[in-house]
């Protein structure tokens, strides 16, 4: 049986690109991609997760302008041998995207952002006093 590279959720409010594009990230930086190795073709990842091929090939694309990935023309996509720091920008859509998903869970947990704003001042008060 064969492991899924990366899931897709369709009950998450996530887009789906930016689940892929989440789930390819992580497994590059916890070592279940690693520098070289060869990613599925654009049409069998979409296949394999049921989701339009235009879909990967934008997350595809993003990840190769971001140095993530490399594209071989006619060989395939692989993980870079260089994995540099996301830029600035591409940081602060990751951080929106993980407090979009926070603040989904918190909504579905019945907190209000008044709540979810006191708690986090009052970790980062404890983490500074650290």
């Amino acid at each position: 049986m064969q492991v899924a590279l990366v899931a897709v959720d369709t009950t998450d409010p996530t887009p789906i690109y930016a689940q892929l594009e989440r789930g390819l990230r992580a497994a590059i930086a916890t070592g279940r991609l690693r520098p070289g190795d060869q990613l599925p073709t654009v049409r069998q990842l979409a296949v394999d997760l049921r989701v339009n091929a235009n879909t990967v090939a934008r997350v595809y694309a993003e990840l190769e302008r971001a140095g993530a990935i490399e594209t071989r023309r006619g060989v395939g996509s692989f993980v870079s041998a260089q994995r540099s720091a996301p830029p600035a920008e591409e940081r602060v859509r990751r951080l929106r995207d993980f407090v979009t998903r926070v603040l989904a869970e918190a909504d579905r947990a019945g907190f209000d952002i008044g709540d979810i704003a006191r708690e986090l001042n009052t970790q980062r008060r404890l983490h500074a006093d650290r």
